[in-house]
């Protein structure tokens, strides 16, 4: 027997959100340990970033028309990207360890096929 799908009345209970939530905490964890120098720089350019991703997946979330829905959705894609080209950076820089790299690269992965999944979802709702 299937149980019934919970029905979803915020955006914490998309999966994208949860699953990008749980990016931006790595992202945290990951660049406490960064140099000090970087605190200013890189640091705070990886947070914004992962941050940017879940903030704009939620203001996209209360938008009334899909159309609207979906440019915020976009955003967070792009934040995602950003993301991802800073990681390589602080991976080149050894700021990151490969393990460490290594898990916050494949929860964006993860993340970027969601939301990829995500907007083509929403799209098919425009007119």
């Amino acid at each position: 027997m299937e149980l019934p799908k919970k029905k979803i009345q915020s955006f914490t209970d998309l999966e994208v959100w949860r699953e990008a939530h749980k990016l931006v905490l790595l992202v945290y964890r990951s660049t406490k340990n960064f140099s000090k120098e970087e605190l200013f720089g890189l640091v705070s350019q990886l947070r914004r970033d992962a941050v940017s991703i879940t903030s704009n997946i939620a203001e996209g979330f209360s938008r009334q028309s899909y159309k609207e829905k979906l440019q915020f959705y976009y955003i967070a894609l792009g934040s995602l990207t950003e993301l991802q080209n800073q990681l390589l950076i602080a991976k080149n820089l050894n700021y990151l360890s490969q393990a460490e790299f290594h898990e916050i690269a494949e929860q964006a992965i993860s993340v970027h096929k969601l939301l990829n999944s995500f907007i083509s979802k929403t799209k098919i709702f425009i007119k």
